[in-house]
């Protein structure tokens, strides 16, 4: 039997046609001999001993994290493709997720979208941000309540999904705040599942790291969840190929201070996964 294609529904492909609203691993204390440190090495170890530790306060991980000069939440999605539809999902979302980026009436807008190109297949993974932190991401769920044209394409986008989770997300403090950038670009979205409890340790680290991987431009945002399954955090990355990649990221070995912020790091991490990803036609991150 011949695999069944998606297609899109007449009322769908109204939809399309429509006019937007505007233009536009862990190392053991016995295996210290395994690798070796210059004495300030040595000396950056003995004050991490300090830094990692969290002085008693009421204030929560968050709040010490995230940035204080914005107050954007940031939404990601991942959509599970049967194989067959994720042409028809590509234009039904290029389609449709453009005007409410576009529609000054939504306080959120798109920050990248990609299909998988590396890691899970047929996925999708879409990043918004709601600019105004939680009432904005309610006031725009509630105006899309009443949204027709967008009920129908949640409708239509349903028959394509085998399955779809999303997070809330904050940025750390430390990282670039994601903008738009001319391609081609290829993007590495890296998650790492903490140890509860873990969070702190860990921006203490990379707010040191980050500077060792700013040369090229690589590093898009980091962000760490809120709501959806916590103690996850998610570095973007964006290089011009494979090839780059390597090289980028070799460098950063060669780099005085970087072998000890993953020698850190490494025993805080459950599990980690990474995805290279290939924008969408409306991704503002080509």
């Amino acid at each position: 039997m011949a695999p069944r294609l998606c297609s899109i529904s007449v009322a769908t492909r109204r939809l399309l046609g429509s006019p937007g609203p505007r233009a536009g691993v862990a190392a053991a204390p016995a295996a210290a001999a395994a690798r070796s440190y210059s004495k300030d090495s040595e000396g950056s170890w003995f004050r991490s001993l300090f830094v990692h530790k969290v002085d008693p306060r009421k204030d929560a991980h968050s709040t010490l994290l995230s940035k204080k000069e914005t107050s954007s939440l940031y939404k990601i999605q991942f959509h599970n493709v049967k194989p067959e539809c994720l042409d028809a999902y590509n234009s039904l979302t290029e389609a449709v997720l453009p005007k409410l980026h576009l529609d000054e009436d939504y306080p959120c807008s798109l920050v990248g979208n990609w299909n998988t190109w590396y890691g899970e297949q047929d996925q999708a993974v879409h990043l918004w941000r709601f600019s105004g932190g939680y009432p904005a991401l309610m006031d725009c769920m509630n105006k899309l309540k009443n949204n027709k044209e967008y009920l129908e394409f949640r409708k239509e986008r349903s028959c394509m999904l085998l399955s779809r989770r999303n997070q809330l997300l904050l940025e750390f403090s430390f990282w670039n705040e994601p903008q738009p950038r001319a391609g081609p670009n290829i993007y590495e979205l890296r998650t790492y599942k903490l140890k509860p409890g873990t969070m702190i340790e860990w921006g203490n680290n990379w707010a040191r790291a980050i500077k060792y991987r700013q040369e090229n431009r690589e590093a898009v945002g980091g962000f760490f969840s809120q709501i959806g399954e916590l103690y996850v955090v998610h570095h973007l990355w964006a290089y011009r190929d494979l090839q780059s990649r390597e090289e980028t990221r070799n460098a950063a070995w060669r780099k005085r201070g970087w072998d000890e912020n993953v020698y850190y790091t490494v025993p805080l991490v459950r599990h980690m996964e990474s995805r290279i990803m290939i924008p969408l036609k409306i991704s503002p991150l080509q």
